[in-house]
């Protein structure tokens, strides 16, 4: 992965840049940015840029072996940590996935990388054992390049874990760099972000997903559309492709039309269908809910076709203005948020989705709130 290869964020790879070329790089940073901004596929090329032998004009050669082997993820001086399924799992074990994901698709989001390694209902980590690992490698010396760099995506996922790294990313080994890639900033530990310069992604612009689109062959119109919906999110758009609704989309319409009605036999075959699908695909939903109901929000208060949901989806929004009242968006937004985090805390997903679903039928039912 080269800079070229990005998809705007232009600001970050003159900033990347400069650091390299000045031989100004910190030793630990956080690439910080939501889902499908690109943070993932710049640790790469940032990566490939500082390992390249021949850099020229602010470009990784391409050429030379450092990055033939950085653009096949296999440099012996460049560490991949991410969440895996197991109490003792290492990333490691999941090597040949992981490069495999990474040339797929290098925007890809946790939940379907956890689906391409089979995880089914359990729930992604990164372990103590990777934390070892970790401390292990680093402590060896280079094998060629420059550097020894650590890519860690979503560090979020280290939870406690990441107290075992915090005296290897204060003192590190000398020309050892970490590059941490994070969504959330509020889930991760503040003695490691204390310790980290934090590289802040911003959204990606229509006009950049509708090019990245056009780029793989989808037609003009339709990436305006996709890049409209996608609300800055590349890999959102890339998921859209040849759908006409994601899955998030269909189960949670599905479930409105349930609380809504509110019939006892339809709330517990859905909570119990709920309860199958894993605890990434129930985080998602909740996070794809608080999206919906965003744009709910936009929709209500300017009616405005163009906000970021699909046909299929501004059909059920434009219906729900009916029923849910301004007075009803703050708590229904308060059940998603605290409904993710107990999912989070291993929850049981049945018992929670019966409780909520009761819950949002009284409110949908309930007369508008002032």
């Amino acid at each position: 992965m080269t800079f070229e290869k990005i998809n705007g964020q232009a600001e970050v790879i003159e900033l990347l840049r400069t650091m390299v070329d000045g031989d100004r790089i910190p030793h630990a940073q956080i690439f910080l940015g939501s889902e499908g901004v690109g943070a993932l596929p710049m640790a790469l090329a940032f990566s490939q840029y500082a390992m390249c032998e021949n850099r020229t004009e602010g470009l990784a050669c391409g050429q030379c072996s450092s990055c033939s082997k950085s653009s096949k993820f296999i440099h012996p001086d460049i560490h991949f940590t991410f969440p895996t399924v197991g109490s003792k799992a290492t990333s490691s074990m999941f090597a040949k996935e992981w490069r495999t994901a990474l040339h797929e698709n290098p925007y890809l989001n946790v939940q379907q990388w956890l689906q391409s390694i089979k995880a089914e209902n359990k729930q992604g980590n990164i372990t103590k054992d990777e934390c070892a690992s970790i401390v292990k490698k680093l402590s060896l010396k280079t094998f060629e390049g420059q550097y020894k760099i650590l890519i860690i995506w979503l560090p979020e996922y280290l939870k406690k874990e990441g107290n075992r790294l915090l005296k290897l990313i204060e003192e590190p080994p000398e020309k050892t760099l970490f590059i941490l890639v994070a969504e959330n900033a509020e889930e991760i530990l503040n003695t490691i972000l204390s310790r980290c310069q934090i590289v802040k992604f911003k959204p990606l612009s229509d006009e950049v997903i509708q090019n990245a689109l056009i780029e793989k062959g989808v037609p003009s119109l339709k990436a305006v559309d996709l890049a409209h919906l996608s609300n800055g999110n590349l890999n959102r758009a890339l998921s859209l492709v040849g759908e006409s609704e994601n899955n998030n989309s269909t189960l949670f319409l599905a479930w409105m039309r349930i609380c809504y009605l509110g019939k006892p036999q339809d709330i517990v075959a859905w909570s119990e269908k709920f309860a199958t699908l894993g605890r990434e695909n129930q985080k998602h939903f909740f996070d794809y809910g608080l999206f919906f109901l965003r744009e709910y929000m936009v929709l209500k208060l300017t009616n405005n076709q163009k906000v970021r949901l699909s046909e299929v989806e501004l059909t059920t929004a434009k219906n729900l203005t009916k029923v849910i009242q301004y007075g009803h968006i703050e708590p229904i937004s308060n059940i998603l948020t605290d409904s993710a985090f107990h999912i989070s805390r291993n929850a049981n997903p049945k018992i929670l989705m019966t409780d909520i679903t009761v819950r949002m039928n009284k409110i949908l039912r309930a007369k508008a709130m002032v």
